[in-house]
């Protein structure tokens, strides 16, 4: 799973549809492979040999095979800076422990029901960290650790996946046992167990892993890597007028601090003019850690009768969670969204100053009375609009029934003749608006992509990634980018991609575990050819006027039978996705589909559109490669071979440019 940087190690490989693999390939230039050979120079399958530069940076990066479908889905490989092994066999009790050097990794697989043991000598107050990761590098394993003495009887348990943080009590040898949660295991339940020795006075750090997906809408632009300021204790004063324990801060302000100790309240206070506004950010959760921030914003007001001159508190606004842009799905009996989560438990509200005076800022985790832990850290940024976005995308998944919410989203691997479609969420920070372009470069020969951009007030859009039918097998490590006009400047932002884990066949028994992905690998086949293009018939724009109706033909290329006549299309493309759905012949080699622009209220303008739904198609390599280009049908001889296969896939026309002219004119 993973290697020290400055050296070479040998991998092997599993999965699904990869034993034609032709290379293994990583999303960083300091990682490289090549095939294992024997002692006959003969390539040894799925076994590479891998070189990690000196240089190579430390942490999580993706690693892929490319096979004849195109490049596989990713899988998490790690490179640190200290000595790693790996486990071969299990060593399922204290006597066949496997020796370990603190300030080493292990790479181990989960036996089925058991318990590996792993054995390290340590000295009397000798302070040593044990880091288990698992999920982070998308393994399947609930990982269950125990520092035990060296007959065996624990000291120390850790059930949800944190680390443990031991001092030996004396000279001598301990046992470290890993095992899952419900005792599961197999090649799917893989982790790498550090044992590193820490001095008393440093904060231990997690080895790295993948982030959730709403992370991708934090840092803001520009944030330094560090807040300018930090939280002084003791600044805990409750929900009363309590000033003895209230940081005074000067706005704008970046502070980091911590939710610690357990049902810790963080006070802070700060005046402003009537008429002000500034926004507040608050970021925790998306750090990766498991809080709920919670933010009261009061106005003090003085008293001036009072002899005493108390203080009392007037409610000006409460921030709590950012919503979801989009909606998500729901364990429902049909599916209703994307099974990804783009919002967060973090805060970004706007404040604004209704009387000048002082203002007292409480925060909190809202389950933090039942933590605590130092490292539930928080940094919060008080400042003037900023506008800006940040961007997060996923491919486009199916509409399908009975629980089955198709949590799979497949690699941008494509076939000639394909399009792929992709679902673009915007994350809008302090009031930006404005329209979002969406564009891709650096793609594979014979691709192209073509956005559909994120109007102003919305925040979905669609990036179309085509191959076309001559494409060459090839993959590209593309750049993904939404530009948009800010204060008269056009700013650029990267789009992050998202991807599940693990395919989850049966959201009822399985979560889905999504995570942002480290790049935007695209790819072509050769094996297949896509089962049916549909393209419009020319590609020149299509002029209508607006408020009347067009006319759009389209041309079909089938390469392949399909289950059913027909398959209901939907229309995707900003001011056009009122469009009813339609039926698609899926035995004409042409149709056409009319647009009322009176109906859907669409204004003049340029406009991309496409046309998607979920066919069956009765996929057969034997035929597909029999007519790699594309006839109109597939040879009846091929239609007969037995190793047809019913395959449901998401049907994308290629994208459609429609001009939307003025009334007035012709």
């Amino acid at each position: 799973m993973g290697g020290q940087a400055g050296s070479e190690i040998e991998v092997t490989l599993s999965g699904e549809a990869i034993d034609d693999a032709s290379e293994l390939v990583f999303s960083h230039p300091g990682i490289t492979a090549t095939a294992k050979l024997d002692d006959t120079g003969k390539v040894v399958p799925k076994r590479y040999v891998v070189t990690i530069a000196a240089d190579c940076p430390a942490g999580i990066h993706e690693a892929r095979v490319m096979t004849p479908l195109g490049l596989s889905s990713s899988r998490v490989f790690s490179v640190d800076t200290v000595a790693e092994v790996v486990q071969t066999e299990p060593s399922t009790s204290p006597e066949n422990a496997l020796p370990i050097a603190i300030n080493s990794i292990v790479n181990a697989t989960m036996p089925v029901r058991g318990v590996n043991h792993y054995q390290f000598e340590a000295k009397q107050d000798q302070r040593v960290i044990v880091d288990c990761a698992a999920r982070g590098i998308d393994s399947k394993l609930n990982a269950v650790v125990i520092i035990a003495d060296a007959a065996g009887r624990d000291l120390l348990v850790e059930r949800r996946g944190d680390l443990l943080d031991f001092t030996a009590p004396a000279d001598g040898q301990y046992i470290v046992k890993v095992h899952e949660l419900t005792f599961k295991g197999g090649a799917e339940y893989f982790y790498r167990l550090a044992i590193r020795e820490l001095p008393a006075d440093e904060q231990p750090v997690r080895m790295a892993g993948t982030e959730a997906v709403n992370a991708f809408s934090w840092p803001p632009t520009g944030l330094a890597q560090t807040a300018k300021s930090t939280e002084v204790e003791p600044n805990n004063g409750k929900r009363a007028a309590e000033t003895s324990s209230v940081q005074p801060i000067t706005l704008p302000c970046d502070i980091a601090g911590t939710f610690f100790p357990a049902a810790d309240v963080d006070v802070f206070e700060f005046t402003a003019k009537k008429g002000e506004s500034w926004w507040v950010e608050v970021a925790s959760e998306r750090l990766g850690l498991p809080t709920d921030p919670t933010m009261l914003v009061q106005r003090v007001v003085e008293n001036e009768s009072d002899s005493s001159k108390t203080e009392s508190l007037v409610d000006v606004i409460e921030l709590a969670d950012i919503p979801s842009p989009v909606k998500v799905s729901g364990n429902n009996y049909a599916y209703d969204g994307p099974p990804y989560n783009a919002g967060t438990s973090d805060i970004l509200g706007k404040i604004e100053i209704p009387e000048d005076g002082r203002y007292r800022v409480q925060l909190l985790d809202a389950f933090g009375g039942t933590r605590s832990d130092v490292r539930n850290r928080y940094r919060m940024v008080i400042r003037k609009a900023e506008p800006d976005f940040a961007l997060v995308a996923w491919a486009l998944h199916m509409g399908l029934r009975n629980g089955d919410r198709n949590a799979l989203s497949k690699p941008i691997s494509l076939r000639p003749g394909a399009t792929m479609a992709l679902e673009v969420v915007a994350f809008r920070r302090d009031g930006f608006d404005g329209d979002i372009e969406l564009s891709m470069q650096s793609l594979p020969d014979g691709v192209f992509a073509q956005g559909l951009k994120i109007p102003a007030g919305k925040s979905r859009g669609i990036m179309l990634v085509t191959a076309d039918e001559g494409a060459p097998s090839g993959w590209a490590n593309a750049t993904f980018v939404g530009q948009a006009e800010i204060e008269g400047e056009t700013v650029s932002r990267p789009c992050r991609l998202a991807s599940m884990a693990w395919p989850v066949k049966d959201a009822w028994s399985e979560i889905p575990s999504p995570r942002l992905v480290g790049d935007v690998a695209v790819s072509v086949g050769s094996a297949e050819v896509a089962p049916l293009t549909i393209q419009p018939a020319a590609d020149a724009p299509i002029e209508v006027v607006a408020g009347e109706s067009v006319t759009i033909p389209l041309a079909h290329r089938r390469r392949s039978e399909f289950s059913g006549a027909t398959v209901a299309m939907q229309t995707m493309g900003f001011a056009f996705e009122a469009h009813p759905k339609f039926d698609l012949p899926l035995n004409d080699d042409q149709s056409e589909v009319t647009l009322d622009l009176a109906k859907l209220k669409t204004a003049p303008g340029d406009y991309w559109i496409a046309f998607y739904g979920s066919a069956v198609a009765k996929y057969s390599r034997e035929a597909l490669a029999a007519d790699p280009i594309g006839a109109a049908k597939p040879s009846s001889e091929a239609a007969k071979k037995p190793s047809t296969t019913d395959i449901a896939d998401i049907v994308v026309s290629k994208p459609i440019a429609i001009r939307v002219l003025p009334a007035e004119k012709k």
